[in-house]
């Protein structure tokens, strides 16, 4: 289903959920403790620190990130499940906590937790190192389908949204490379850059400081049309490679949780990404805002209509069923 569907319905829920906008005073708890599953560094991690420094202010609340590391995730989740529905603990969301719950079935899945926002909509970028000979996913495509099995393609953990859309990629092509998984995005990019690997996939958040010290290059974004930061950057599909994958970041909590604090943290991601200063950032990373998505009740819809379309991949994959 195209993303702009999902967000007109998503927009809908938004429009009913505005009156649960306003502050409802001074918030809950003095320290909040965000949850990911993501090692420094990797996509998430940076996620919840630049949003941190930007929310600290109109919160008025101490932040601190823990990186909780295993079981592709699920011993995060956990984490969070286990918590008091207080506000004092989230767990950063991307479509891994779904895929994880779908192929592994661990004691504690994403649907024990509760959606409370989706912050943006994230572009999966397929990249290699500069001393690459390929400059387009089209040429890395051709040169995989001349030489089967000879690749060797980097994803984060293995019930990673880029685990899957590799597989997909295989599929699509023929290539028959190995799909090499990592625990985090930093990982993953030191394989790229010492030739292990003969292409990553990721965020543009994520490789941002290897694209700006020249060490790295991009090959194609998985996204219906190219990045307004990265004009010249074809889409796969431009590429005659029909993978478009659709990556959100967002935040959920335990279950039972108070609307009331779900609607301050609407209202104070509302006010964060209006800021110029984080618009400049996320902006330059090339994530797209989803101000439709802020309120509960349109991050439930989402979560749950991303994870049928999960389900469905999967089961296309013969990896679920």
């Amino acid at each position: 289903m195209l993303i702009r569907r999902r967000l007109a319905l998503a927009g809908a829920g938004a429009a009913l959920a505005a009156p649960a906008l306003r502050a409802q005073g001074r918030y809950p708890v003095q320290t909040v403790t965000l949850v990911t599953h993501s090692s420094p560094g990797g996509g998430s991690d940076v996620f919840l620190r630049e949003l941190i420094r930007h929310l600290q202010p109109v919160m008025g609340v101490n932040f601190a990130v823990e990186n909780v590391r295993g079981g592709s995730g699920a011993t995060a989740v956990a984490r969070v499940a286990r918590s008091r529905p207080d506000g004092g603990m989230f767990y950063a969301t991307t479509p891994t906590y779904i895929q994880t719950t779908l192929l592994s079935r661990p004691e504690f899945g994403f649907d024990t937790l509760d959606p409370l926002s989706v912050v943006f909509l994230d572009p999966e970028v397929v990249y290699t190192r500069k001393e690459s000979p390929f400059n387009t996913l089209a040429e890395a495509m051709a040169a995989a389908k001349a030489n089967p099995g000879r690749q060797k393609w980097g994803a984060a953990n293995p019930a990673s949204l880029e685990r899957i859309a590799l597989e997909r990629l295989n599929r699509l092509t023929g290539a028959r490379a190995a799909v090499v998984p990592h625990e985090g995005g930093g990982d993953l990019m030191i394989n790229v850059l010492n030739g292990t690997l003969d292409l990553g996939i990721g965020e543009v958040q994520e490789i941002r400081a290897q694209l700006d010290a020249d060490r790295v290059k991009l090959l194609g974004v998985l996204t219906e049309t190219r990045l307004a930061d990265f004009p010249n950057l074809a889409t796969a599909r431009e590429q005659d490679i029909d993978l478009v994958v659709t990556k959100f970041r967002g935040l959920a909590g335990p279950k039972g949780m108070p609307d009331e604090i779900a609607a301050q943290w609407a209202t104070a991601l509302a006010t964060v990404l209006e800021s110029p200063a984080y618009k400049a950032v996320f902006t330059k990373e090339s994530l797209v805002a989803t101000p439709q998505l802020l309120p509960r009740p349109a991050a439930r819809a989402f979560t749950t209509e991303i994870a049928n379309d999960i389900a469905g991949s999967l089961r296309e994959l013969g990896v679920a069923r």
